[in-house]
């Protein structure tokens, strides 16, 4: 299980790579922030949905430090 599929991993602020739903076929990953976490469960197989800064929304699958 990658970081990405736990919620307390991530936060208000960090640098992600997401996949968006338009992306999902290709697992093209786009880099940002996360503004604002909108999975409500501690876990999700698919990864923690969040909204980047630039309003995108998608899947967390990595966390850049």
């Amino acid at each position: 299980m990658n970081a990405g599929t736990t919620r307390s991993n991530i936060k208000p602020g960090l640098k992600v790579g997401i996949v968006l739903k338009k992306d999902q076929r290709t697992g093209k990953i786009t880099p940002g922030i996360v503004k604002r976490i909108l999975t409500k469960s501690p876990n999700h197989p698919h990864g923690i949905k969040v909204q980047l800064e630039d309003g995108q929304v998608g899947r967390v699958k990595e966390i850049h430090s």
